[in-house]
């Protein structure tokens, strides 16, 4: 089942976790040693954000003889995606009523 919107907003609120996730997006499979040599941070910490990436359904993990490969789940974002969408329409359809409002003012 997909992640709420506001559980994705909250696990990618972190940056540390979004630059997992960009990396594994734009790189592909990763272990965790991979990840952790150009985080920045430690070994466990990088453990925790994916773990915590996982929970969310963002990341997946692969079993490899003693090794956890990683890789992202893009289409987890799909509830995010949906949610702009809406709020998208709103904002537009807000921004020509004031669009009008302002024309029949210049009149």
């Amino acid at each position: 089942m997909p992640a709420a919107p506001g559980a994705l907003f909250k696990t990618l609120a972190d940056p540390t976790r979004r630059a997992i996730f960009e990396r594994l997006c734009r790189d592909g499979e990763q272990t965790v040693w991979m990840l952790t040599e150009e985080s920045g941070v430690s070994q466990p910490a990088v453990s925790k954000h994916l773990g915590i990436l996982r929970l969310a359904g963002l990341v997946r993990e692969r079993r490899r003889g003693r090794e956890t490969h990683y890789s992202a789940r893009p289409q987890a974002l799909r509830p995010l995606v949906d949610w702009m969408t809406l709020y998208g329409a709103f904002w537009r359809d807000r921004f020509d009523r004031l669009e009008d409002l302002l024309k029949r003012m210049d009149q």
